[in-house]
Parts: C-alpha cells; structure tokens; sequence
C-alpha cells in the first residue's frame, strides 16, 4: 500500500488518460506509471511525449519498450540509447514511466571545485529546506566523469527490469560538459519511485547521456526545485493500492539503479 507519509505531504491526485489536462502549477511533480510497475515489465504506456509535454519542461524516463534513458530539459525530450547516443524524440512516441515538472528554482548551489558524487548529493542535500519531501533538481557544469548506463530495447514478453539489466551498457563521459536532471524523494516512497536520488545526464552538445550511475562535477551549478504536490497518470492495470515497499522491491530497485 502507498505510504501515508508519501500521500500526506505531496498530496498525491491520481488520474486516468482520460483525465490528464495541461497543467503549469509551479512546484507540481508529473508521474506517468510507477516504478514498482516498471520493475514488473509493464513497459507499454498510453501517454504521448507530445501529452507529456504539457506537464513539465525538466524531467526523466523512458520510452515504450523499455527503448533508452529519457532526459527532458528545457521543454525538449531526448533518448538516450543502449550506446549512450543522443536523438530527440517524436512527439508521437509514448512512455511507460516519466517524471515530470515545470522547473522553477529555489535553491542554488554553486559547486566551485571538483567533488565525488558523494559529496555533490551531500552538498545537495544540506541545503535543502527543513521539511523538504521531494524536489526536482538541474546541475549544470562541467564534469570529470560521468558514468552512465543505458538499456537496449525489449520485446514481449517482457522480462522484469532487474533481468534486463544484466544486459545494459555502461560507460564513462569524461571531461564533459552538460546536466545532470532529476528527482530526490524519500526513502518511503520507495517502491513508487525511487528513493534518494534519480539522475539523468545530457552533453552540453546533446550527443551523449545516459542513466548517472556516477557524477563528478569539476565546476557546476546545482539548481533545485522544491516539490508540494504529485499528479499521477496511472495506466490501465496499476493500482496505487497494490504499490509497496517491500526487501524484495528495495533489492531490485538497487540492482536496476546503481548495478554498473
């Protein structure tokens, strides 16, 4: 069952397609699906990039299929595919799993020497407003390395996400430019999304992204948007009643999130 924690402090709408209507409420977060659906194999979604368009302009997924890594930024939609390469994508393709928001800052944090990717989340993290549940975030800035991962394109039937892992390719962008878009959310929430931090990565050039595994900014800008509010799109067959954190949920999601 969904955290009541979760619900209470985000406000959590669920929806239906036949639901969905623009939206450009400031600190709103847009969720096409779950994670706990996705780790399932539920990798067919009935909502159009062009649909997802009118939800955010920063954000992160994937496409039908389970087709790359998504990055949404600055109202522009990319996949990142199985090799890392960057094309943009049609409006018409839909999605089984998106976040979404129209990002509007209220938090900077300038990052003025190199750091691990422990100390970039840490820096993040202790500027955060007290209270803080979920926020979108945007790092731009140059990189020592990125070390992402991207997944090739399934076929149905469709195998549970921790399997398809085990077939992703990884890879390193050293000294590159570019952002870093996505989401932090609790650790209760688990199972619904993912806990802690969920990031993607774009080149400057937008030739190159993938899933982060790892970020080591040399010079960055780390911009922040704290959420209060969460619409869910719920395709046919997800329940928020039957998404819960459990062992199993917590092991397959570590695996599908930071195997690499």
């Amino acid at each position: 069952m969904l955290d009541e924690r979760l619900v209470k402090a985000l406000h959590v709408e669920s929806l239906r397609e036949d639901e969905l209507h623009a939206e450009r409420e400031p600190h709103v977060l847009f969720q096409a699906s779950t994670i706990g659906a996705l780790l399932d194999g539920a990798y067919e979604g009935d909502v159009t990039f062009g649909e997802l368009a009118e939800h955010g302009d920063l954000g992160l997924g994937t496409l039908n299929g389970l087709d790359g890594e998504m990055i949404a930024l600055d109202g522009r939609f990319f996949r990142a595919d199985a090799n890392g390469d960057v094309s943009e994508i049609d409006p018409a393709m839909r999605t089984p799993f998106a976040v979404l928001t129209w990002f509007q800052p209220t938090v900077e944090v300038d990052v003025g020497e190199p750091l691990s990717h422990d100390d970039l989340i840490g820096l993040m993290d202790v500027r955060l407003p007290g209270g803080t549940v979920a926020c979108a975030v945007r790092i731009d800035g140059e990189f020592e390395l990125v070390h992402a991962r991207s997944v090739p394109r399934q076929e149905p039937p469709y195998r549970p996400l921790a399997e398809v892992v085990e077939t992703q390719t990884v890879f390193d962008l050293r000294d590159v430019e570019g952002t870093v878009v996505g989401f932090r959310f609790p650790d209760y929430s688990e199972g619904f999304e993912v806990s802690g931090y969920h990031l993607h990565f774009i080149s400057a050039d937008r030739s190159h992204g993938g899933h982060v595994l790892e970020a080591r900014p040399r010079r960055a800008t780390a911009s922040i948007d704290v959420s209060t509010d969460l619409h869910v799109e719920l395709p046919p067959g997800v329940d928020l009643a039957s998404t819960h954190a459990s062992r199993q949920v917590h092991e397959a999601l570590e695996h599908a999130e930071h195997s690499g």
